[in-house]
């Protein structure tokens, strides 16, 4: 069974691509790549994150409080009905991240996320994870809010498999056709040829890795995928909502030009 449990500090970098080639090898030196970047391929990972009507979670989430909290859905590549995902609650606490997922079949988990009703518990599930889900599910009114895509590329320490360095590239979201087997399709979160480098960590990190940050000028910053989604689709929304009332005013406007102007 896949670990299913993660508590772990992380930092996030946005970097261009140059940078990534120009540390790769130091990260080869100290790291392995993860099992599904054979041949230094990219893996795609997507999601749905779940939220309320009014997006209270992810409005939290930016006013950077002390403790938050998130639900999303997650396969790896395109899924089919029958295929396995992970359903996963992502906390923060004061800097430490917890994630706690379970393995479902993608329409065990629409399942459960819609009607808030336990499934029936099978061998690939954590019943325990089950059980907070439900919890979580009960507390809030939740319905499918974006779909969250991207390629990625993962190392692992070879001496501390705590150690985790990734990057995250194509970013691309939408917020219609909210479902996993529909393809992963949207719009680009992020200019062409800026990565996400995300350090992962229990502990501290090691000083190699401070070393190769800091001689190639790589300095953490505050990023979260859905923020960074949600704060563009409000700003859409605003540039919208000023269109549409140019357009209802425009006629009076017309009119009030024309009589403005002499007549002769």
């Amino acid at each position: 069974m896949a670990i299913e449990v993660f508590n772990r500090y992380e930092k996030k970098f946005l970097i261009s691509e140059e940078v990534y080639h120009n540390i790769q090898g130091t990260l080869l030196e100290n790291m392995e790549l993860d099992k599904y970047n054979i041949n230094n391929e990219l893996y795609t990972i997507s999601n749905i994150y779940y939220d309320t009507e009014d997006n209270a979670l992810i409005r939290n989430s930016l006013s950077k409080p002390k403790y938050k909290e998130k639900l999303r859905l997650r396969a790896y590549g395109v899924p089919s009905h029958d295929d396995m995902v992970f359903l996963e609650i992502k906390k923060k606490v004061n800097g430490l991240v917890n994630k706690r997922r379970t393995s479902l079949k993608l329409d065990e988990a629409y399942e459960f996320v819609n009607t808030k009703k336990m499934p029936e518990i099978k061998d690939y599930m954590n019943k325990q994870v089950l059980n907070e889900q439900y919890y979580f599910l009960s507390r809030y009114d939740l319905s499918p809010k974006v779909y969250l895509a991207y390629d990625r590329i993962a190392y692992f320490g070879k001496d501390n498999h705590d150690l985790r360095i990734s990057f995250d590239t194509n970013i691309r979201t939408r917020r219609c056709d909210l479902k996993l087997e529909s393809g992963d399709h949207g719009d680009y979160l992020l200019s062409d040829g800026i990565w996400l480098m995300e350090v992962k960590a229990e502990k501290n990190i090691p000083l190699w890795v401070s070393k190769m940050l800091s001689e190639n000028n790589i300095y953490s910053r505050s990023f979260s995928k859905y923020g960074n989604e949600y704060k563009a689709y409000l700003a859409k929304e605003i540039r919208k909502e000023k269109s549409s009332c140019l357009t209802f005013y425009l006629p009076a406007l017309q009119q009030l030009t024309y009589q403005s102007q002499p007549q002769f």
